[in-house]
């Protein structure tokens, strides 16, 4: 990556694009925002550290990339240890969003942007400049029941409403993804809009053959991430099909030996892993919202496991069982054979999720709205 140049080019809006650093999903998300800013001719430049700015690297080499250090939250082994966790990186946490508030500030001074397009970074709002963020999670499911929850929301709104608009990976309508998450009672003050399913993948006619009876795709938060790749691991050494591993480790030097039968990636770029899932019978991946979206979007029968004590994942895991979109198994009893036996005899239920042309939509009004200003 050549080093950034500061002048604005002639005729085109200057974009910052910084998704959260807790684990890959984020970034990936953003990618089909990238692709469509880049449609519409912008100055596209991103911000970022660690494994998500060597994804977005892979995808888009040549745009401008601008260190920002992550919140780099730590996470615990049990289920029960993760919410003490959270609570002792609290003040770690704020102290994260005030430092990007202030880079962002000395940022577009120094760059001179005429948009931010943050996707779950509380601390990237402007007083002058237009200013995105994207959730899906505008309800936090708390373990301590909804009288919580209202607290964290009006925490969690506090922020949001610092921000221009505020964008949601999901459909407005009843068949949507998220559930309550992305459709709770209150809604933020700022302007909101519902801008469709988000995955990076397309369908393609060409691959129908099923090459691979699994495709594990290993991602989030360590340890969780580690303990769950053991577990398949073990497992699968013993499953008589043929089988894909992609660890989610795109910064790792190490590497797992893999057999004809059964083969094993660190990394796979967006092209090569979205033709390894259609050439899959069966995804097996964490229950976290990306992943729930490629899984929508290529329509494919999936079996979830969600990160123990992620109240999110916990709770899209049981909505979309209820949906009958997938299987959901938790991390502590897994059994790939069991699994499989479940997933074989499952009735699913995965129409397409019509989104339209609602985030070209939102970023070509969004654009025009910049301009006129």
């Amino acid at each position: 990556m050549n080093q950034p140049v500061k002048d604005k080019l002639p005729g085109k809006l200057r974009i910052l694009v910084a998704p959260l650093d807790w684990g890959l999903g984020h970034a990936t998300r953003c990618i089909p925002i990238i692709k469509e800013l880049l449609a519409q001719d912008c100055d596209v430049w991103l911000a970022g550290e660690g494994a998500q700015v060597e994804l977005l690297k892979t995808e888009f080499p040549d745009l401008p990339i601008l260190k920002l250090p992550g919140y780099r939250i730590k996470y615990a082994k049990t289920k029960k240890g993760l919410f003490w966790k959270m609570v002792q990186q609290s003040p770690k946490l704020n102290m994260a969003i005030r430092f990007e508030h202030k880079w962002l500030k000395k940022t577009v001074t120094e760059y001179n942007f005429d948009a931010v397009i943050s996707d779950n970074r509380y601390g990237l709002f402007h007083s002058t400049i237009p200013c995105i963020f994207i959730t899906h999670q505008l309800r936090i499911k708390s373990p301590f029941g909804r009288w919580t929850e209202k607290i964290v929301q009006r925490r969690n709104y506090r922020y949001i409403n610092r921000f221009t608009e505020c964008w949601v990976p999901d459909l407005e309508n009843e068949n949507n993804l998220a559930g309550e998450l992305s459709h709770p009672e209150l809604k933020p003050s700022v302007p909101l809009y519902y801008i469709g399913i988000l995955s990076r993948f397309e369908s393609s006619p060409t691959i129908i053959e099923k090459k691979n009876n699994l495709l594990v795709i290993l991602s989030g938060p360590e340890p969780q991430r580690s303990i769950l790749e053991e577990k398949i691991i073990k497992q699968i050494s013993h499953f008589s099909g043929t089988a894909t591993i992609v660890r989610g480790l795109p910064l790792s030097p190490s590497h797992i030996p893999y057999t004809d039968m059964i083969k094993v990636f660190n990394h796979l770029p967006a092209a090569a892993l979205n033709t390894a899932m259609q050439e899959a019978e069966y995804v097996i991946c964490r229950s976290g919202y990306s992943s729930v979206m490629d899984i929508a979007s290529l329509q494919k029968k999936s079996i979830l496991i969600p990160t123990p004590g992620q109240t999110e994942q916990e709770y899209l895991a049981d909505y979309l069982t209820k949906k009958q979109f997938a299987v959901c198994y938790q991390q502590t009893d897994f059994s790939l054979e069991n699994a499989l036996k479940t997933a074989k005899e499952f009735n699913y239920s995965l129409s397409a999720l019509q989104s339209d042309d609602l985030l070209k939509n939102r970023i070509t009004n969004f654009l025009k709205s910049i301009t006129k200003d």
